[in-house]
């Protein structure tokens, strides 16, 4: 066979260690005795993506693979998958949970990868190894196709009962804030007004981040002054002190765009132009968002921000919208994390948040702590394969160290990580879930019942 590779990464993550964990896949893929084609250098661009597929289109190749080495948004996957007709397949790479940056972001790659496959109805293989383990029979068996993605769809599920139509009366009405549009390649931030006021009732009005920065700009130094006494983190003083008072401002702007607009959730594109444009981050002022019940969903998210609205109704607890970052089967536990904008209520009694910054763009406000340990409910009002659905799972935060930096925990689902992963990725699943403390899911289908959404349970 003639498989010809793609291996995606960005330079904002951590290049050199890349650089390693692609050297090992190109040792694994050498030994399978395939003739490989393609470049052997991570792929930074669009041009240079481009480039390689014309040359892989030129050489004839019988299958592609994607090497997931990190973080990527699903342009170019997409792209790929439209440039030819023969097999393709995704290897994504996990990394140590050593309490550092979070250093490849690999899997969620591969997870909007899945959903923008999805999609556009496109199968492909996929295998989440470590290249530097005992890679050779599942690396084998996804060359021969043998580990297909599949489709896993929802079904009708609960019944509307009144605390169902009462919780989704409240809902409708409820406006969001989209602030700036959705980045490029994230097919899982995508939405349509009106489809969303069919189903939901929820109106959408679109602002621009400019209105944010403007509204940040002009809050009074008092009332700057007032919130940074308020903000419950060590090693305040730490950090850039001009880029901390802009990152506080933005929560300031919120409230103001929120009393003017009478909004009850916000969708906001949060990188890269709040840090290259305006030269603070959004991530803690989210965090304290959350915390007073005013859920912001990242990446313009407009579908996370419903999500949210629906499982803090359903629970009366503050909710955190976080991506799955990591599965480990022989641990049988996954990692949940977001940046640094868990609410402060999913801290430890006993523990401390830090202040600190966006490990990739350097700035301020973030917090910095392990979610505590509890009964957990994850929900997702999910567009996967262009079908309204409600996604659930539940399980136990462990009491275990942060993973990485940021706001992150380590969690054990009711069912084996091995098959929680294999699902996510047949469900086409979206990489933002809804996140509460508790037991929620009883009451969450019934709430699908009362807005039309079959079920699907993790």
């Amino acid at each position: 066979m003639k498989l010809g590779i793609l291996p995606l990464g960005r330079p904002t993550f951590d290049v050199p260690f890349a650089q390693e964990k692609l050297a090992a896949m190109l040792a694994a893929l050498d030994a399978t005795g395939e003739e490989i084609v393609g470049p052997r250098d991570l792929l930074f661009d669009a041009a240079a993506t481009e480039a390689a597929i014309s040359q892989l289109q030129g050489a004839g190749v019988d299958q592609v693979l994607l090497c997931q080495v990190t973080f990527t948004d699903a342009s170019m996957t997409v792209a790929a998958a439209n440039a030819f007709d023969v097999p393709l397949s995704i290897w994504a790479v996990p990394e140590p949970r050593i309490g550092g940056r979070l250093r490849l972001n690999s899997f969620c790659g591969l997870n909007l990868a899945s959903h923008a496959l999805g999609l556009a109805g496109r199968q492909f293989g996929w295998l989440y190894a470590d290249p530097e383990g005992d890679v050779a029979d599942d690396l084998r068996r996804l060359l021969d196709g043998e580990r297909g993605s599949g489709r896993l769809d929802a079904e009708p599920d609960g019944m509307v009962t009144e605390r169902a139509e009462a919780i989704a009366g409240r809902i409708r009405g409820k406006r969001v804030a989209r602030i700036g549009a959705h980045p490029d390649g994230f097919d899982t931030c995508a939405y349509d007004a009106g489809e969303l006021k069919t189903l939901a009732g929820v109106e959408v009005d679109a602002l621009e981040l400019e209105d944010l920065f403007e509204a940040g700009r002009a809050a009074e130094p008092e009332a700057v002054a007032l919130l940074r006494k308020q903000v419950n983190a060590e090693g305040l003083e730490d950090v850039d002190q001009t880029e901390l008072d802009r990152s506080l401002r933005l929560k300031l702007g919120l409230d103001a765009i929120r009393a003017k607009g009478g909004y009850d959730a916000f969708a906001i594109r949060c990188w890269p132009e709040t840090f290259t444009e305006y030269g603070g981050a959004v991530c803690g002022p989210v965090s304290m968002m959350g915390e007073a019940r005013v859920p912001c969903a990242c990446e313009a998210d407009v579908y996370g921000a419903l999500t949210q609205m629906v499982l803090q109704e359903a629970s009366g607890e503050a909710v955190f919208l976080t991506d799955l970052v990591d599965m480990d089967a022989d641990d049988n536990s996954g990692v949940v994390w977001h940046c640094g904008q868990a609410p402060l209520s999913m801290l430890g009694e006993d523990d401390a948040a830090l202040a600190t910054i966006h490990t990739n763009r350097k700035m301020p406000l973030l917090y910095e702590f392990a979610l505590k340990p509890g009964r957990v409910t994850f929900c997702r009002i999910s567009q996967a394969f262009g079908k309204p659905k409600m996604v659930l799972a539940g399980g136990e935060m462990l009491a275990r160290d942060k993973s990485f930096t940021g706001t992150s925990g380590v969690v054990r689902f009711d069912r084996a990580a091995g098959e929680v992963l294999d699902d996510v990725i047949a469900s086409g699943l979206e990489h933002h879930m809804a996140l509460a403390y508790g037991e929620h899911r009883p009451v969450l289908r019934e709430i699908a019942a009362a807005l039309g959404l079959p079920v699907l349970e993790l």
